[in-house]
């Protein structure tokens, strides 16, 4: 059980929001943070296909090496001055070969600092069995794969804290829930147990804003124009209480902005049911959340809410899906979407004729989006007619062969076809990654520590099935529509974030003031958002009379509204022939959405921070 009456503060350095992040965050972290820690988050669904590759063409890799080169090597000397540790899941599909180099690195360097992994994520061995077992992925119902690239299910924080226990200095994973990173060391420092529910709620919450580096302070912020220096920008702090609050700050002198703005996007990033956010470790509610702000860059964060974990983690795989060619050609001139929806068309039909010319199977798919004429945002674009855009060609074959005769043959556009046809941007020949997503028993996986040549494993509660219901987010109250009322964009009223989660997106919407929510709500509903995102449809567009799925989530703590929109990213990140596969600027696409206010508020609003103007 957690520790009572422990006063002190643990200040947590989030210094990666993925594998390829900025080279600056840990020189900063380290000289203005006055860190007991520094967590970096290295992995997501794309990145454990790419780890796997590596480890394919190379059994001694499938780790992130910039931690060695980047982040964490050239600043050994410092880390171990300062006496702070290291957690990160850098380990990708390696993680004792990480530690391995690691140590290497430290012995040479002369230090004392000790290394632990955490393992037991990887699932290879058991493929076999898994497809045997007959799993269905878990959004699309797809069968198990072949081809398999890797395969590791989210393990928990309790290995990370057991590392720690033992006297750890740094702590490398391979694939484990996002914000075990921060979960585990505060498990380890105020002695949370497994039954501290609402503590591990609240640390997971902690480790959720943390463990995406500057999108917390500031960055990909709705307002963007209020937040300073995104070249300084500041990396995230986190002030961790025993009773579970955290400040969210920043170093001195940093840019950045720490806001209940920037930290309220964040909470509600890829999160679905902020009633029920389900991770190894507990089921959260963050739905009645406070934050306040306290100070110039400084957000308190109260309320999280705990429940029994569920008896499974979640897994991933990914597998081996082919050859994807990409061609980015631009198109100058009048008409320029015209011209470049017949060049897509005829190239397309010329690779095929030299696919079957060759005995070669057809492309199984391709694609054109135009780029630079808001094709992104269907019926509600503002730019027609563009006279300059990039034309984004995309084919897939099973063979590498099919896929490189198409990049070659596209180039005869620019002499051969449309009149403005300029020089090719960019072409690529990529194998293609699939992500299969399924639920496996957590009594079947081992989940273990090795620290100092010793390994051992680390129990797991038992958990309780995922069917057990779930709190519903409450409810709160619309407003009818009024004779009086006027319409004004929804970015004057609220903030926006989105993000994806294979085959759907989330879009998280903040009201700027509580008094704002109802207004939101009466007309944001579920029907209005999925027909909004109409134009996302499995093939350009939804059929006439559907829409994507919608679920909308209230969040009343911080006057929120989530949004879960199915089925819109036509395959997911590693898949999705979108100009926004990451779903990055879904939210983006919202900021225009009606929403019908009294007239005095429009007129109110009229003279709002210019921040909000022109988004």
């Amino acid at each position: 059980m957690a520790v009572a009456g422990d006063g002190r503060v643990i200040r947590i350095g989030g210094a990666t929001a993925s594998f390829s992040d900025t080279a600056l965050s840990v020189p900063q972290l380290l000289a203005g943070g006055r860190l007991d820690y520094l967590i970096f988050d290295y992995l997501a669904e794309g990145s454990m296909g790419i780890f796997g590759r590596m480890q394919a063409a190379d059994p001694a890799a499938g780790y992130g090496t910039d931690f060695l080169t980047v982040h964490v090597g050239p600043y050994l000397h410092e880390i171990a001055a300062q006496g702070l540790k290291v957690v990160a899941n850098a380990g990708g599909v390696n993680s004792a070969g990480l530690a391995a180099a690691l140590e290497r690195m430290i012995a040479e360097a002369g230090l004392s600092l000790t290394v632990a992994f955490v393992d037991g994520d990887d699932l290879r061995p058991r493929l076999e069995e898994l497809r045997a077992a007959g799993h269905r992925d878990m959004f699309t119902g797809a069968a198990f794969p072949d081809n398999i690239i890797s395969a590791n299910a989210y393990l928990g924080a309790f290995p990370i804290a057991a590392a720690l226990g033992k006297g750890a200095d740094i702590v490398v994973t391979g694939r484990v829930v996002d914000s075990a990173v921060v979960l585990g060391p505060l498990v380890h420092e105020f002695g949370w147990g497994r039954d501290d529910l609402d503590l591990l709620a609240a640390g997971t919450l902690a480790g959720h804003l943390l463990e995406c580096g500057a999108q917390v302070s500031g960055g990909t912020f709705t307002d963007w124009r209020d937040v300073p220096d995104w070249a300084n920008i500041g990396f995230p702090i986190g002030e961790c209480h025993a009773d579970g609050s955290v400040v969210i700050t920043k170093p001195e002198g940093t840019g950045g902005l720490v806001s209940i703005g920037t930290v309220a996007e964040q909470l509600l990033y890829e999160v679905s049911d902020p009633a029920d956010y389900i991770v190894a470790d507990v089921r959260c509610d963050f739905s009645d959340v406070k934050l306040e702000q306290i100070g110039k860059d400084r957000v308190r964060v109260t309320g999280a809410r705990g429940r029994p974990p569920t008896d499974s983690y979640k897994v991933c795989v990914t597998f081996d899906g082919g050859w994807r060619s990409i061609a980015y050609q631009p198109i100058i001139g009048e008409d320029a979407a015209e011209k470049a929806a017949r060049q897509a068309e005829a190239l397309f039909a010329r690779g095929r004729a030299l696919l079957r010319a060759r005995n070669l199977p057809d492309f199984t798919l391709t694609d054109m989006v135009m780029i630079g004429g808001e094709a992104s945002f269907g019926a509600h674009g503002h730019q027609q007619g563009s006279r300059e855009l990039i034309c984004k060609l995309v084919v897939d074959h099973p063979d590498q062969q099919g896929a490189q005769i198409f990049a070659r043959e596209q180039w005869a556009g620019i002499s051969g076809m449309s009149v403005g046809t300029s020089i090719n941007l960019a072409t690529h020949v990529l194998p293609m990654t699939g992500t299969f997503l399924f639920l496996l028993d957590k009594q079947t996986v081992a989940s273990r520590m090795t620290y100092a040549g010793v390994t051992q494993d680390v129990a797991v509660a038992a958990g309780t099935p995922i069917t057990a219901g779930a709190p519903a987010g409450g409810a709160g109250p619309s407003v009818p529509a009024d004779p009086g009322t006027v319409a004004v964009d929804l970015v004057r009223l609220a903030w926006a974030r989105s993000g994806d989660k294979g085959h759907l997106f989330n879009v998280a919407v903040i009201a700027r003031q509580p008094e704002y929510l109802p207004y939101l709500r009466a007309a944001l509903t579920s029907a209005a958002v999925g027909e909004w995102y109409r134009h996302l449809g499995p093939d350009g567009e939804w059929p006439d009379g559907q829409a994507p799925r919608v679920d909308r989530y209230d969040v009343p703590g911080f006057h929120a509204l989530n949004f879960v929109i199915r089925d819109a990213l036509a395959g997911g990140i590693n898949a999705s022939t979108r100009l926004d596969p990451a779903a990055k600027g879904m939210a983006q696409m919202l900021l225009r959405f009606p929403v019908l206010v009294p007239a005095a508020l429009a007129a109110e609003l009229g003279g709002a921070a210019s921040s909000a103007k022109g988004n």
